[in-house]
């Protein structure tokens, strides 16, 4: 059977939420929960490496963290150079860590009742947000005449066409790529877990290992276009901190 027939069925109930009503607005509360489970993790795992972090011995943890730092420091210098925003490599360190976790959520068996947030469009499209508008105060205070320069080049008639790019289809595509690739994650779990129990253990882990690995692909493309963005619309006077 189909996807689309299972679902009609109500075996399979992708994009279903579980709600509350607060002041006329619908919280999709599993959402909400697994956002601040995956922020606690990410937080929790942060507080703890401050107060263990040691030159001596590295723990696994920490050369993760180091590894992950150095590999956004690289791609914002790479980028940017001197011309990055303060704060960019640590916001970049950060929306890996939570897109990541909150991805991985998808592993356990719980992901019926507490689907991994960014499965959530509505969770992408503020992560989104939160990005662009960040990447565009930047931009316009760190060099007005660039930034409007920036749309009339290499040809004034363009200008709509960068617009329509810049601020519809770039965070349109940035967002849906997320969501699209972890929600697709999801249906597949559910459509695996219609199979016999003799066999379904088998494919069902191949699965979830193979989900987490595009939950992470995810995490470090969001990551790098976010900074490849950034770079874009650099100046010459800012260091990457």
């Amino acid at each position: 059977m189909t996807i689309a027939v299972l679902a009609a069925e109500g075996e399979i109930t992708p994009g279903e939420h579980w709600t509350v009503e607060v002041a006329g607005l619908t919280l999709n509360m599993d959402t909400i929960l697994a956002t601040v489970i995956a922020g606690g993790i990410v937080m929790g795992l942060g507080l703890y490496m401050a107060g263990r972090a040691t030159k001596g011995r590295p723990t696994k943890l920490q050369l993760a963290f180091e590894a992950l730092t150095t590999w956004v420091q690289g791609q914002v210098r790479d980028g940017l150079g001197l011309k990055a925003p303060t704060g960019l490599v640590g916001f970049g360190f950060t929306l890996f860590s939570f897109i990541l976790i909150s991805n991985w959520l998808a592993a356990l068996p719980t992901e019926h009742i507490l689907p991994p947030p960014t499965a959530d469009v509505n969770l992408v499209y503020a992560m989104t947000i939160c990005v662009f508008v960040w990447l565009n105060v930047w931009a316009i205070r760190h060099s007005p005449k660039h930034y409007v320069k920036h749309w009339v080049e290499p040809y004034a008639f363009l200008a709509p066409i960068e617009i329509i790019t810049l601020y519809f289809a770039r965070p349109l595509s940035l967002s849906l790529r997320l969501f699209g690739n972890i929600f697709a994650g999801g249906i597949m779990v559910s459509v695996i877990a219609l199979l016999p129990s003799y066999i379904l253990w088998l494919p069902n882990a191949g699965w979830k290992l193979f989900d987490m690995f595009i939950g992470a692909i995810q995490a470090l493309i969001f990551t790098l276009l976010t900074i490849i963005y950034f770079s874009e619309y650099a100046g010459e006077e800012e260091e990457a901190h």
